[in-house]
């Protein structure tokens, strides 16, 4: 009985939305519109509209541009339209191909004819795709196709390519009608899911499609594409030739190795090519400097071979796609940047991008785009991904476990040391301020801190290693200063009070005495949600770092032998080898 009534409610949920989410999406802008078909003539979207509207409620007709006419139902809040689409291709009421649609891609509405919509409801036209350098994307203008006889329809069958066969093939299995391999031969079970298609659509089931039938089939099928408007275009400066979703982005500007096709849409879409002379190195390079970029999410495969690569990042807001080659010394590509959660029309698009991609002759002048403003956060004009929150760390055995300040691993979704190499938290005493990381990966540190076991001394003087800003210089730098006190201010002996000007940056550092032992690892300038005094800093001492070593199942180096004062120099080298940059990302 509860499968029953949970079989009902699916139907009844999605009429009940579809009576009363409109009438409030209606009084909004922010509606949005369920396309459940695409017609290449006015004639057969009006048909198609009048037979959808026998079996749904809601349903629109409106011109899309170009020459085709698309069929509607909403308009809906974008979550009720999301439980409206899922329910009805559920229960096989629309094609799986429908999806969300925004006001943007509508012009004037001719169905149903008397419609009495709310203005906000029925869009202003929307002007055509701006042209790019080289070329005005333009779709081709289609007329209604005559209708065939069973053997005319057999006879328009036999000229179709083996190409064209699969494509009906692919098409009929993408609808949910065909399940079996996509061969371009017409067997039984091509057959007669032609015939179950032609009944479900309205038409006599004959398990032959005419002419007009093949081309409402595919016209379902890329019902997608059709609403980003994908159109060829030639970038002949970037020596590129490809299909673009070209109602959603339009060229921007040249920033060598990118051609920017930014956003134009309501999706927020966007499209990079890639275009450089190089070798390997330079491609490889390239791999590596995409991966830093706040376009391309950090989750996600990627795999790089001898001549090309892809980077798949994800992210609950944005998917990013980038494939690129080297071929006769040139390396081409593109990057697909597009919203998460529209899933299917991302993986049509992208599909349509790649088997489309062709190289033309010439490559992007280097020195393109050298006009542009220059940012350290910037490259080529796109947004360098920065982490929440950098510190420092130190490392503290051969295989490159590194002890740091509890902050920097709080609330983190990834921790990274030196930005290349991903850790994991070992031991995270936040009481004491102390984290141990150890790497995915074993490290060969040049140095490993080695843990004083002599009592520091009230105002030796220490070197603090620390990046000061959080890596921006790139390398740590050294801050001296002497021990105030050997504990706390409220008695604590396992924290040392130091007269030492430190930076944010530098918290998770160690601290060094003049022979080069570590004394103790710098504190966060907050003390108990207190900012300290200029010029006062803490650190917790050797002993507690060995405690946490120890939880954390590390064994630290032993001190070195004494060998009295180090020079400068060698204090810092051996300071900057031990530190590494400990960062957080979200």
């Amino acid at each position: 009985m509860k499968k029953l009534f949970a079989a009902l409610a699916l139907p009844l949920i999605a009429l009940a939305i579809a009576f009363t989410a409109p009438v409030a999406a209606q009084s909004s802008r922010d509606g949005v519109w369920i396309q459940i078909a695409a017609r290449p003539s006015l004639t057969q979207a009006e048909a198609e509209a009048r037979s959808f509207a026998t079996r749904l409620p809601d349903v629109s007709g409106f011109a899309l541009g170009g020459g085709w006419y698309g069929v509607v139902l909403g308009p809906y809040t974008r979550a009720d339209a999301e439980r409206v689409l899922q329910v009805y291709r559920a229960e096989g009421q629309i094609p799986r191909d429908s999806f969300i649609a925004f006001q943007r891609n509508l012009r004037s509405q001719f169905y149903p004819v008397a419609a009495e919509a709310a203005p906000s409801a029925v869009p202003a036209p929307v002007p055509a795709a701006p042209a790019t350098p080289e070329s005005q994307p333009q779709t081709a203008v289609q007329t209604a196709l005559p209708d065939e006889t069973p053997a005319q329809a057999r006879r328009s069958e036999r000229e179709l390519s083996r190409e064209q066969r699969m494509e009906l093939q692919v098409a009929l299995k993408a609808a949910g009608f065909y399940t079996s391999s996509i061969d371009g031969a017409f067997g039984r079970g091509t057959r007669r899911s032609m015939s179950d298609w032609q009944a479900a659509r309205g038409f006599e089931p004959t398990g032959v499609l005419t002419t007009a039938q093949r081309q409402v089939l595919m016209d379902e099928y890329n019902a997608p594409l059709i609403s980003v408007g994908m159109a060829r275009v030639e970038d002949t400066k970037a020596g590129i030739a490809l299909q673009i979703p070209a109602g959603e982005v339009g060229f921007d500007r040249y920033e060598s190795p990118f051609a920017h096709y930014t956003s134009t849409g309501d999706l927020g879409a966007q499209l990079l090519l890639i275009s450089q002379p190089g070798d390997k190195r330079t491609l490889f390079g390239l791999y590596d400097i995409l991966q830093t970029l706040e376009i391309v999410p950090l989750e996600g495969p990627r795999e790089r071979g001898s001549d090309s690569f892809t980077i798949e990042g994800r992210s609950s807001k944005t998917v990013s796609f980038t494939q690129a080659s080297l071929k006769n010394g040139e390396i081409k590509g593109f990057t697909l940047i597009w919203p998460a959660g529209d899933e299917d029309r991302r993986t049509r698009v992208l599909a349509a991008i790649q088997s489309s991609f062709s190289r033309l002759e010439g490559v992007l002048d280097p020195a393109a785009g050298g006009d542009a403003v220059q940012s350290i956060d910037l490259v080529s004009g796109l947004e360098i991904r920065k982490p929440k929150l950098s510190r420092t760390g130190f490392f503290v055995d051969g295989s490159g476990s590194v002890l740091t300040t509890s902050d920097v691993v709080a609330g983190c979704t990834r921790i990274t040391l030196d930005h290349g190499y991903q850790a994991d938290i070992a031991a995270n005493n936040s009481a004491e301020g102390i984290a141990v990381l150890k790497p995915a990966e074993a490290l060969a540190p040049a140095a490993v801190a080695g843990l004083s076991t002599a009592s520091p001394r009230l105002q030796s003087e220490v070197a603090v290693s620390g990046f000061s800003y959080e890596g921006v210089l790139g390398a740590p730098s050294l801050t001296w200063g002497r021990i105030a006190d050997v504990k706390s201010l409220d008695g604590d002996t396992r924290v040392a009070r130091l007269d030492l000007a430190a930076q944010p940056g530098d918290a998770g550092g160690p601290v060094l005495d003049a022979t080069g032992a570590v004394l103790g690892m710098l504190l966060p300038q907050k003390s108990g949600g207190k900012q300290l005094p200029e010029g006062v800093s803490f650190a917790a001492n050797a002993e507690a770092i060995r405690s946490a070593l120890d939880a954390a199942g590390v064994a630290p180096a032993a001190q070195p032998a004494a060998a009295g004062s180090l020079p400068n120099a060698a204090m810092t080298r051996l300071a900057s080898s031990m530190t590494v940059l400990v960062s957080c990302w979200e």
